[in-house]
């Protein structure tokens, strides 16, 4: 969950990329055909070499309230 400035948080999909190339789009069509809309996440970030045990960090970093 990242901040959203009208709910709270919201769903953000972070991946880093394998071998095989897919764009967002791609990704979040593949998202929306096998799961429930709730479920689905409305961005996604690619990243390089996501830092793991701070990957929350990364998100919330300069805001005043967090929801956790």
């Amino acid at each position: 969950m990242v901040p959203d400035p009208g709910r709270g948080e919201r769903v953000l999909d972070v991946v880093q990329p394998a071998v095989a190339h897919v764009t967002a789009d791609e990704l979040l069509a593949y998202c929306r055909e096998r799961l429930a809309p709730y479920k689905c996440p409305r961005a996604v970030d690619f990243v390089l070499s996501p830092p793991r045990d701070l990957l929350r960090e990364t998100y919330w970093r300069n805001h005043e309230t967090r929801i956790v």
